[in-house]
C-alpha cells in the first residue's frame, strides 16, 4: 500500500509543470549571478505577482527569477523560449538570457503575468 502511494505521489509531481522551450532542473536557494537582472515573485496576484512588472532587461544581461512566495512556482515565456522549471520557495531561478523580450506567466498558476522589456 505504501509503494502505490509513493508512486501516485512521484507521478503526480511528474506531471506539474510547464510546456516546451529550454526546461531547466529544480532551482535550489542559492544567491544568483552578481550581474543578473532580479524579479521578484510576491505571489499569486495576476499583473501583480511580480516585482518590477515590466522588468527592463538591458541587452546582453541575464534575467533571474526569486520566489518570495510560500508556493512552488514555474515562470516560461509565452512563445515558449524559456522555462525555468520548478522554482522552489525562497529559491532563485538559474540565470537565463532570453533572445527577446515578450510576456511570461506561471505555468502552475496561470493567472500570473509578467513581461520583460527590452531595454537597449
Amino acid at each position: 500500500m505504501r509503494r502505490i502511494l509513493v508512486a501516485a505521489i512521484a507521478l503526480g509531481l511528474s506531471a506539474c509543470g510547464g510546456y516546451g522551450g529550454t526546461t531547466t532542473p529544480p532551482t535550489s536557494p542559492t544567491l544568483p549571478a552578481a550581474n543578473a537582472i532580479t524579479i521578484e515573485v510576491v505571489g499569486i496576484n495576476g499583473a501583480q505577482s511580480f516585482s518590477p512588472n515590466p522588468a527592463t532587461l538591458p541587452s546582453g544581461q541575464s534575467i533571474v527569477w526569486h520566489n518570495a512566495d510560500t508556493t512552488t512556482h514555474r515562470l516560461v515565456f509565452n512563445d515558449g523560449e524559456l522555462d525555468t522549471g520548478n522554482i522552489a520557495p525562497g529559491a532563485f531561478s538559474t540565470p537565463m538570457a532570453p533572445l527577446t523580450a515578450g510576456p511570461y506567466h506561471c505555468s502552475i498558476h496561470p493567472e500570473m503575468v509578467g513581461t520583460v522589456a527590452d531595454g537597449r
